[in-house]
């Protein structure tokens, strides 16, 4: 088992399989940044890592004790054929759980596929579920699509269906109560994630950051919660959600602040960015490089003592600042380029 240098045990990988999206939100990837561009501003080509690359890194990766792996981007389904990828990874022996994080534009299309290849579960981006807010945020997206794509990863058995939203003042903290209601309704688990600055977000971050005690105090004017123990490492605090008004509707929400409360003690991940770099911590710039050696046929020793020493560089905690007002300065990365 895998553990660092502060007792953290280290079994969750994210992959970012490409840092392309078919969408520009607002907080993401806005209109100054072009499409497929890594934290440098360069555009990806020849750089992202193959499917056959990863898959080599997961089978170095599994006998250390990686269990879980998240598919990420960019939108991990602008790449083609990615149940490809998700039956080699999930046939990887020691990998117990596959999930993938997208946009659900192409989900409708993709997710009976993905299911049949092993593909155990997804998370959906939705941060509105009004069409034209939708759109506004997204620069483009659809939500009819996204909901027809949330409706088939159901179909297909990829549960829990869990849905990010990130409140931003002014532009859809007024929903934040209709996204209780609808996961409600639905039994879909709603995801509360504060705003994470980037250097590419400075103003809608200044403008718009609401923390995580703000979203909680305006839920429970409305909703009881009741904390939730999930056996999990993540960073999201869970909560049984029931509407004062109807004591008979319940729902799972979760709340995740990443910038006003750290949950780095308990953080037990390692991100593989798509062009071949091994992040210990989201928001560092510490990385390890693997591009060179997964192209130079380097053994799995090789890549297994390039996975040790990452997690050795693994900080005690991340750094963003408190002060909204300084945090999107200081932000080293584009988040697209990393894989969220």
């Amino acid at each position: 088992m895998l553990k660092d240098n502060y007792g953290r045990s280290i079994d969750y990988l994210r992959i970012s399989v490409t840092d392309r999206c078919n969408l520009r939100c607002v907080y993401c990837m806005p209109d100054t940044i072009k499409s497929g561009c890594h934290h440098d501003g360069k555009i990806a080509s020849d750089s992202v890592l193959s499917y056959e690359e990863i898959l080599r890194f997961v089978r170095a990766a599994a006998p250390l004790g990686i269990k879980k792996v998240r598919l990420t981007g960019g939108e991990p389904l602008v790449r083609s054929l990615i149940h490809e990828l998700i039956r080699g990874i999930k046939s990887t022996e020691g990998i117990e759980e596959l999930s993938l994080t997208t946009n659900g534009q192409r989900l409708s299309e993709t997710a009976a596929l993905m299911a049949e290849c092993g593909l155990d579960r997804v998370n959906v981006s939705l941060d509105s579920l009004q069409p034209q807010r939708y759109a506004e945020i997204t620069q483009g997206g659809s939500l009819d699509k996204a909901m027809a794509g949330i409706e088939a990863a159901r179909a297909a058995g990829l549960l829990p269906i869990k849905l990010n939203m990130v409140p931003m003042s002014g532009v859809n903290d007024d929903e934040i109560e209709a996204f209780i209601r609808f996961g409600i309704r639905t039994g879909y688990q709603i995801r509360f994630i504060e705003l994470m600055p980037t250097v590419v977000n400075e103003h809608i971050f200044n403008k718009g950051f609401i923390g995580s005690d703000e979203i909680r105090q305006r839920i429970e004017k409305e909703f009881l919660l009741t904390p939730l123990k999930v056996r999990k490492h993540g960073p999201a605090r869970y909560f049984n959600v029931m509407s004062r008004h109807e004591p008979r509707s319940a729902g799972v929400i979760g709340i995740i602040n990443a910038v006003t409360c750290r949950f780095c003690t308990q953080c037990n991940r390692l991100r593989l960015t798509s062009d071949g770099r091994l992040r210990p911590c989201l928001y560092s710039n510490i990385e390890v490089g693997l591009c060179s050696a997964l192209r130079t046929n380097a053994s799995k020793e090789d890549l297994q003592s390039l996975i040790i020493q990452a997690v050795d560089l693994k900080p005690e905690r991340h750094h963003i600042p408190e002060d909204a007002a300084s945090a999107a300065s200081g932000a080293p990365f584009i988040m697209s380029g990393i894989g969220g």
